[in-house]
């Protein structure tokens, strides 16, 4: 992640997570995918299961507090120059809705920078739908997409 981030145009175009939060989402909040080319890793991907947390999307668009355990949130997703335009974030979008519904979640939300174009057009290529654009995560520009399970 710190490598790819490094040397994207603006540090704005990505929220970076910290080490404690990838182990959350390794040990309990989530899962965390990733994916190899000739052996090598070049992307990963997180689904957050937020739970009643703070950190819980629902609450920004309006979810009930009763609802809050049926969210779960595309988070991150880095993948390496070297694998770009291979279709891995679709590829991630996919089986991330599909692990949500297995889940039973009713709603799935992501966050995007408005000028990440690649993102916007993967999201709603699989049916996301743009609610809202706000400062996010330390007052970073965010579009903000939901999907009903």
């Amino acid at each position: 992640m710190m490598d790819v981030i490094s040397r994207i145009s603006s540090q704005d175009l990505f929220a970076m997570d910290d080490e404690e939060y990838i182990d959350e989402h390794i040990e309990e909040k989530g899962e965390i995918y990733g994916a190899f080319l000739n052996g090598i890793f070049v992307a990963y991907s997180v689904l957050a299961f937020p739970g009643m947390s703070e950190r819980n999307l629902g609450r920004e668009f309006g979810v009930p507090e009763k609802e809050l355990s049926k969210v779960a949130v595309l988070d991150s997703t880095v993948v390496h120059e070297s694998a770009r335009g291979l279709g891995l974030q679709r590829c991630f979008h996919d089986l991330r809705e599909k692990r949500a519904r297995e889940k039973d979640c009713l709603y799935l939300y992501s966050t995007v920078h408005p000028e990440n174009v690649p993102s916007i057009k993967n999201l709603e290529a699989a049916g996301f739908t743009l609610q809202f654009t706000r400062p996010m995560y330390g007052g970073k520009a965010r579009h903000c997409y939901a999907k009903r399970l």
